[in-house]
């Protein structure tokens, strides 16, 4: 059966500063309570989500930690307090009066996880920061039935749903500058500095989730494949948004295959336009230019349009020297790639304040949300495959299933259970482990050459193969034992001669 029912537990720590205890407050502190929401998202999936709350009093140390002069330093200092393991969440609940959050502002989500709320009036609205905090830094129904599109209905998905990669072991990153003009533009960029200062860092925080290699090739007299409109109020060529997907294709020829690929491939694009192409911008559906000069395609990658400073001088050289300023290009990839791996930052209302992730480009808890949503959808994909592999066990009676693609399977459904229990009491680093080993064992099985379906064949093909060659052989012999059995009988007629 493919019906799976998720429990995935988080443990909250709600730490009050002194004079931050609500006054109806009704517990002695510390004490414990636990919210619990179940989501039906089909007949055949639902998720439980249980918050496990700790309400206590700070520590002298944390304490210590909050009378830092800015909150960022209060945020690093409480991270080096805490022995936080990944899915659990600390919430300090700050006075109403502090100082320490800005003017307005009642919520704050640092980089690690942790978030200092404002006491607010009464348990109520505490409440309710509370489950705001909660709603950002952990999973969401919207993030988990994302996770599960391939189980969830259209309608019951969000625009975004389908636009970052499905969970996979390993993805391979290129990076691509197309000059397809090199007579005019000598073009020349710091790929392999700016990966190692902007990209790795990310990478390297996403290492747990999967294995990741990065490359890079400049390809030339590489063109869009679409004719950009002149406009001549601006002087300048424009790229509508609904031709931007008929530029994908003819770029994708140039880029080399990546069926040889084991894993997703993430591209990532720079055009340079020709000089007779330049400036060229692109419009979005209403007809602005958008400010990135860039666009990206769900599951695919990005490009980015690169335009050369100011008009050459008549008396200058070709081709030109061209710069490219790594910092702006990597900014917009980067943001692609988060976007590409489902990282992105849904907009706040204002009293809600969400430390930048700095040069590592992720903070803690946005990895946390990245890991619950892949733990669901790995366990998911290995009931899928298990359940195929079933399928096609029953379809083909005389299926010969070795030794060592049995273990995997076992394997699979332990790695599976595991998970699932894992995901139950909150433990989300090894349900996540737990739930790849389930992915590769069920991959293994699945794809094992002696459980080709093409290796075994029904009974009636085996008729129509064989009849064809037995029967030309088979003729002769059945006629002569007619005519053996014939005369045989025919001697038993014959009377006995008696002399």
């Amino acid at each position: 059966t493919r019906c799976v029912q998720f429990q995935l537990a988080v443990p909250v720590a709600v730490v009050f500063a002194p004079g931050s205890q609500p006054g109806d407050l009704l517990r002695p502190l510390p004490f414990r309570e636990t919210q619990e929401k179940e989501t039906l998202l089909n007949s055949r999936t639902s998720i439980t989500s249980r918050y496990e709350m700790v309400y206590r009093s700070t520590t002298a140390q944390e304490e210590a930690a909050l009378d830092a002069a800015t909150v960022q330093e209060a945020d690093a200092a409480l991270h080096r307090l805490q022995d936080a393991s990944l899915g659990s969440l600390s919430v300090y609940v700050i006075p109403e009066t502090s100082l320490l959050l800005p003017q307005g502002a009642g919520v704050y989500v640092g980089k690690h996880r942790s978030a200092l709320v404002r006491a607010g009036q009464g348990l109520a609205a505490l409440r309710a920061r509370l489950q705001q905090v909660m709603q950002i830094m952990s999973f969401t129904t919207s993030s988990i039935t994302a996770a599960l599109s391939d189980r969830v209905p259209a309608s019951q998905l969000g625009p975004d749903a389908r636009r970052h990669f499905k969970s996979s072991l390993g993805y391979e990153i290129t990076f691509s500058l197309l000059n397809p003009d090199p007579k005019s533009h000598a073009v020349h960029w710091d790929i392999e500095g700016a990966v190692s200062r902007y990209v790795q860092p990310f990478l390297d925080k996403l290492s747990f989730l999967a294995n990741f290699s990065v490359d890079s090739q400049i390809l030339y007299y590489a063109v869009l494949g679409v004719t950009p409109r002149f406009d001549k109020a601006s002087s300048s060529f424009l790229l509508s948004a609904h031709s931007l997907p008929h530029v994908i294709n003819p770029v994708e020829a140039r880029l080399g295959s990546s069926a040889a690929s084991l894993y997703p491939v993430l591209n990532f694009l720079l055009y340079v336009p020709e000089r007779s192409h330049s400036p060229l911008y692109i419009q979005d559906k209403d007809g602005a230019l958008v400010g990135t000069n860039a666009f990206h395609s769900p599951r695919w990658g990005g490009i980015m349009v690169y335009n050369v400073e100011g008009p050459a001088p008549p008396q200058a050289s070709l081709p030109l020297r061209v710069d490219v300023d790594m910092v702006r290009v990597m900014e917009v990839f980067l943001a692609q790639l988060r976007l590409l791996f489902g990282v992105s930052r849904e907009v706040q209302p204002p009293e809600v304040l969400l430390e930048s992730p700095g040069n590592e480009g992720l903070a803690d808890w946005e990895l946390d949300r990245l890991l619950w949503a892949r733990t669901v959808e790995n366990v998911a994909t290995v009931s899928t495959t298990l359940t195929s592999l079933a399928q096609l066990l029953d379809k083909i009676g005389n299926i010969v299933i070795k030794d060592d693609v049995a273990s995997e399977v076992y394997r699979a459904v332990a790695a599976v259970q595991s998970a699932t229990a894992e995901l139950a009491v909150g433990r989300l680093h090894s349900a996540f482990q737990a739930s790849k080993e389930a992915v590769t064992s069920s991959e293994r099985a699945f794809f094992d050459p002696s459980l080709l379906h093409l290796l075994y064949f029904p009974d009636d093909q085996k008729f129509a193969i064989y009849i064809p060659l037995f029967l030309p052989m088979a003729v002769p012999i059945l006629l002569s034992l007619a005519k053996i059995f014939r005369e045989a009988k025919q001697r038993k007629k014959e009377p006995t001669k008696t002399d």
